[in-house]
């Protein structure tokens, strides 16, 4: 495995640690590596959008912003699988901290 991938793969770990804790940052910047392919991360429009979508109801701005404009690129189907994969997330997450 090369040092970059190791370097990309780390850094998705940490930045999904910190959204398992709540983090609206870590949302955001899953939002923005799943939307543009970044950190070794193929281009993946549901997930982009269940994260933005995750930091927009967080009271983010940016968030709502990438939000509209990832959807401009996706079905309805899209969309509601995305809706459908942030309230799980959510129903994970609230469970945890119980």
């Amino acid at each position: 495995m090369g040092s970059s991938l190791k370097t990309a793969n780390f850094l998705m770990e940490s930045r999904m640690r910190d959204a398992a804790r709540g983090d609206v940052d870590a949302f955001y910047d899953l939002g923005v590596t799943y939307s543009t392919g970044t950190n070794g991360m193929t281009v993946d429009l549901v997930a982009a959008h269940k994260w933005f979508n995750l930091a927009a109801v967080s009271g983010l701005r940016p968030a709502q912003d990438a939000r509209a404009e990832v959807a401009c690129d996706m079905t309805a189907r899209e969309i509601a699988e995305a809706q459908r994969q942030a309230r799980a997330w959510l129903g994970t997450t609230r469970a945890r901290a119980a």
